[in-house]
């Protein structure tokens, strides 16, 4: 994975498949601690011990006819990389949260990558997915969230090509308005 959104989709889909019906994508970019941290949380299945103790191993994976599983761990090797960390708890029944901290400004921190692209994919191809995301930088914070948005639009679903148009637009101009370009 080449950027950090490939790893966010991954990460969500894996959320997805657990039956998270509400998924919080968390961004925040200190630069006085020169720290990128992505924490994503959900309200799946969860995991149990065994699992969880296994997840980050790239020869493990839940899903049938798959050898490897790849995701986790390559966004552990990601993080660690740059002098950061990875971090997942789980309880089952309760949902997941993995924490991966990247240095900022290190020189082999991928770059984030399309956001507006990937939260465009995630929100339109799961629009019974309740999402919140919030992105901090110096410049500000942007928080978005789905539920908000369907109740604004009288519920009206998320995927239908003019509100599309409408989210990219409204995605772009706010991750423009704290510093994140395209």
């Amino acid at each position: 994975m080449k950027e950090i959104c490939e790893n966010i989709i991954d990460i969500v889909n894996n959320s997805i498949r657990a039956e998270a019906n509400f998924i919080r994508i968390d961004i925040q970019e200190n630069e006085a601690r020169d720290l990128l941290t992505l924490a994503i949380t959900d309200n799946g299945k969860g995991m149990d011990r065994v699992t969880l103790d296994t997840i980050a191993d790239p020869f493990y994976t839940t899903k049938k006819g798959k050898k490897t599983g790849m995701g986790t761990s390559l966004l552990k090797y990601h993080a660690e990389l740059t002098g950061g960390h990875f971090f997942i708890s789980s309880e089952s029944g309760i949902g997941t949260q993995v924490i991966a901290e990247f240095g900022l400004t290190h020189l082999d921190r991928q770059p984030l990558g399309d956001m507006t692209g990937t939260l465009l994919l995630l929100i339109t191809s799961h629009p019974e997915v309740h999402f919140r995301y919030k992105h901090t930088t110096s410049e500000g914070t942007y928080l978005l969230d789905t539920e908000e948005i369907r109740d604004a639009l009288g519920g009206i679903a998320l995927n239908q090509r003019e509100i599309r148009n409408i989210l990219k637009e409204l995605i772009t101009s706010n991750l423009e308005s704290i510093g994140i370009t395209p």
